[in-house]
């Protein structure tokens, strides 16, 4: 079967670096596919489930938003952070959420509302990815 090279890197390190048959990407305007010679593509991605499927297994990585270049046969997503789904901690997750919800529900006047809705959707979408 035919792949494409697929590299997830952060600021700290390489998360991903395999061959892969499909990558499916959280694009900030809808999820999309990236299948082996597919043709040039930059975008920009939300946080979300990046998921691809490597020697006919699927995987699932958590990212904090980034982009992603497709080309020449090489799939490239650099996100502000990156995760697998089995490295989630799911109990730093929970006090996340847990401290997002009460930062929104206080509503105190120097809240800094869309860091806090930043905070609370990445810490549930690493939830939903780690299966809690």
């Amino acid at each position: 079967m035919a792949t494409l090279r697929l590299e997830v890197v952060t600021p700290d390190k390489t998360v991903v670096s395999t061959d892969a048959e499909m990558v499916i990407c959280p694009g900030v305007v809808g999820e999309f596919g990236v299948l082996p010679h597919h043709v040039s593509l930059l975008s920009a991605l939300k946080i979300g489930n990046l998921r691809y499927r490597a020697n006919g297994k699927d995987e699932e990585v958590f990212i904090s938003g980034g982009f992603v270049d497709v080309n020449n046969n090489i799939c490239s997503v650099l996100a502000e952070s990156a995760e697998h789904a089995r490295d989630i901690d799911t109990r730093r997750a929970l006090a996340a959420k847990e401290r997002a919800e009460q930062r929104l529900a206080r509503r105190e006047e120097d809240l800094d509302e869309v860091r806090a809705q930043v905070a609370l959707q990445r810490a549930l979408m690493r939830l939903q990815i780690a299966g809690v």
